[in-house]
């Protein structure tokens, strides 16, 4: 079964877009990164809450605006969401909940992972207990403020298991498991 593995690049404050969703802040660390060529080519479907998918694309004014990954990476794509748009968007399927949205992800992606993309879907895939894995790159700035990695009212520990570690020209890698 297809393994759900939170996928982002924060600053080093803990941050994944900058005040009002701004994700401009990361163009100058999507530079090359072996890590995250390996990590798409294992991505068989991407899970994305709807902020994520009506947010601020990191390379907005750039060759790669518009495409996952910097248009690097093609395949179905789940927007979990209350609202479904009038006007349906070619390559996306919009899903109501969480439970149907994985489900759609975990037939359309196989045996590959699913990417879940945006902190809330992801704080909900793990208070439902299926977040497998966190891939994050982290960034060497610091923003000061912005939409935080994981913002947690009334606090509650996860406890995280290392993977690997890696580093690029632009990031630091860590692949991380999710003790269940």
């Amino acid at each position: 079964m297809a393994k759900l593995q939170w996928q982002f690049t924060m600053s080093l404050d803990g941050f994944i877009a900058g005040p009002g969703g701004d994700a401009s802040w990361m163009i100058d660390y999507l530079g090359p990164n072996p890590a995250v060529d390996e990590i798409m080519i294992k991505v068989g479907a991407l899970l994305v809450g709807n902020r994520t998918f009506h947010g601020d694309d990191p390379y907005k004014n750039t060759p790669h605006e518009g495409g996952p990954y910097g248009g690097g990476w093609s395949g179905p794509q789940f927007v979990l969401t209350h609202h479904v748009p009038d006007i349906p968007v070619p390559g996306i399927t919009f899903v109501g909940d969480l439970e149907s949205g994985i489900a759609a992800a975990q037939a359309a992606a196989g045996d590959k992972h699913i990417a879940v993309l945006g902190a809330e879907v992801a704080r909900q895939c793990l208070d439902a207990g299926v977040l497998d894995e966190i891939f994050v790159c982290i960034a060497p700035v610091l923003l000061g403020d912005g939409v935080r990695v994981f913002d947690y009212p009334g606090g509650t520990k996860v406890k995280l298991e290392v993977l690997s570690l890696s580093e690029a020209p632009s990031a630091t890698n860590l692949l991380l498991r999710v003790v269940k």
